[in-house]
C-alpha cells in the first residue's frame, strides 16, 4: 500500500540512481551552491506542490484586449482626496473605454481642459496615493491638451519644445 504513494510522491525512487555514484550530482540549480532538498512526505501531503497563484493585472481593463492605450469619452471630472500621509486634490475623470467598461483615470500635469463627453486616450499606471484609480490619461493626445509653460518632462505631459525668441535688429 505504501510503496505505490512512495512511488507516485517520488518517481526517483521508483527507478533508482539515474548518475553513476562515483561522479557528484549536479544541482539543478546552478546559481545556487546549496543542494535542493526534496520534499519530505508531510510536506507533499500538506500540499506543498500547487503551482504559484498568477499575479493580477495593475490595469485590468487594458490586460483584457492587450492594448497599451485604449480610447474613451469621459463621463465626469472630478477630484479626489488621496491616502492618509498625504493631502491634496487629485484630478480624476469617469472614463467610458471603447470595450464598453467603466474606470477612474488620474489626469497628469497642472490644470486641463477635458470636461464631459471630451474624448481620451487612456494608459495603464495606477497613482499610488488614490484609491481605485489604476489608469492615467495621456495629455497631449485627442482632446485632452498638453500642459501648458512645461519645460521638463515635456515628453509625459504633451508639450511641444518652446521656440527660441529672436532678437530683434
Amino acid at each position: 500500500m505504501a510503496a505505490p504513494i512512495l512511488r507516485y510522491l517520488w518517481p526517483s525512487l521508483a527507478r533508482g540512481p539515474a548518475v553513476p555514484s562515483s561522479l557528484p550530482k549536479l544541482s539543478s540549480r546552478s546559481f545556487s551552491s546549496t543542494p535542493s532538498p526534496n520534499a519530505t512526505l508531510n510536506q507533499v501531503l500538506r500540499g506543498c506542490r500547487k503551482p504559484q497563484r498568477a499575479r493580477h493585472a495593475v490595469s485590468p481593463a487594458l490586460s483584457d484586449t492587450r492594448a497599451p492605450q485604449q480610447k474613451g469619452v469621459c463621463l465626469k471630472v472630478g477630484i479626489t482626496r488621496p491616502k492618509k500621509p498625504n493631502s491634496g486634490e487629485r484630478k480624476t475623470a469617469r472614463v467610458r473605454l471603447s470595450s464598453g467598461r467603466m474606470i477612474t483615470a488620474y489626469i497628469p500635469g497642472e490644470g486641463h481642459n477635458i470636461q464631459q463627453h471630451s474624448v481620451v486616450l487612456v494608459r495603464g499606471g495606477r497613482s499610488q496615493d488614490c484609491p481605485g484609480v489604476r489608469y492615467h490619461l495621456v495629455r497631449g493626445a485627442l482632446d485632452l491638451a498638453g500642459v501648458s509653460n512645461r519645460m521638463s518632462s515635456r515628453s509625459k505631459y504633451g508639450t511641444k519644445k518652446p521656440k527660441k525668441a529672436s532678437v530683434g535688429t
